[in-house]
């Protein structure tokens, strides 16, 4: 989860202050950052540096990354007539860079390479609230007073969506991660009339694909049974619901990624060895488990202790075989 970021001070030298997106469109760069935590510490994947608002950007809608915020949307979407502002992204002409930045690594990472895009429900906040939000007020609101419009929307996403994941898939990317962050702000019914049918259309349509494709949320305790439903060979839990108890929700036939809260590791050794430990007892050797935390690498993150839990976690599973 976020194996590149603020806590490599390799990262920090070589993006200094520009905008992230302005590093991921310049393709050794992005390579670069995804090899950097490989030279650190034996991982079992790399994970393609970019950022979910890449293709949307890549279609001309104007991100920009705010230091502490995240993306920032000056004009957003408040009516129908917005929609017009989406179209199909085509992959080739409209991000080359990330293409060739996949090719690139797809040559010399002896690791599966792991690509990904956000997810319809994450990227329509973004684009109605105009940032990051707490409440999703107005997307929710979009989606309760005008479900035409809301369809509309959720549907120009999955045409800009798709097109991402299969050109990552053509450029040598080994699986695929479909990244929901935000989902966890609605209840089962909203998600299931909402967003279920955008995500069913959306693995539908990469479903021929020859790779294993994650689909990650955030807050998605009450929301597992349906992320499953709505498609994925794993499904991605964060910290907030022990593995165990995911895994009886989700059946022995899907695969499960997580789920170490991500603050732990800016406690003291023992305390992170005990809770990585638990997390594998929760898996309690199963096949399909993904080790993994339950969201992104927090910034004053110990680079020590992630060499470690690497390592920790690496000699649990081949001891437990």
């Amino acid at each position: 989860m976020r194996q590149a970021g603020r806590y490599l001070p390799e990262y920090r030298d070589l993006r200094g202050d520009r905008d992230i997106l302005e590093t991921i469109r310049i393709p050794d760069e992005a390579v670069e950052i995804t090899l950097q935590p490989l030279r650190r510490m034996p991982l079992d994947a790399a994970i393609l540096f970019s950022d979910i608002v890449v293709p949307l950007v890549a279609i001309g809608i104007a991100f920009r990354i705010e230091a502490g915020l995240g993306p920032v949307l000056d004009e957003p979407f408040r009516s129908r007539a917005d929609i017009a502002r989406l179209r199909a992204l085509e992959p080739e002409a409209d991000e080359p860079y990330t293409l060739e930045a996949v090719r690139a690594l797809a040559g010399e990472l002896h690791v599966p390479l792991v690509g990904f895009a956000g997810a319809p429900f994450t990227l329509a906040s973004y684009l109605v609230e105009g940032g990051p939000s707490r409440d999703h007020a107005r997307t929710k609101a979009l989606m309760f007073a005008d479900p035409p419009t809301w369809d509309a929307l959720m549907g120009a996403l999955v045409d800009v969506i798709v097109p991402h994941l299969r050109a990552q898939v053509g450029a040598g990317a080994s699986a695929l991660q479909v990244f929901d962050p935000w989902v966890g702000a609605l209840a089962p019914a909203p998600y299931r009339s909402g967003v279920l049918p955008y995500m069913r259309r959306l693995f539908d349509e990469i479903a021929d694909l020859p790779v294993q494709v994650i689909h990650f949320g955030v807050g998605t305790s009450e929301l597992l049974e349906l992320m499953r439903d709505a498609g994925g060979d794993a499904i991605g839990i964060d910290h907030r619901i022990p593995l165990d108890r995911a895994w009886e929700r989700l059946g022995p036939s899907i695969a499960i990624q997580g789920n170490l809260d991500p603050a732990v590791l800016l406690a003291p050794w023992d305390v992170v060895e005990r809770e990585a430990i638990d997390v594998l007892e929760r898996a309690g050797g199963r096949p399909g488990h993904v080790f993994n935390l339950g969201h992104g690498v927090l910034p004053d993150t110990p680079v020590e202790s992630l060499q470690r839990l690497v390592d920790l976690v690496h000699a649990r599973t081949e001891h437990d075989g």
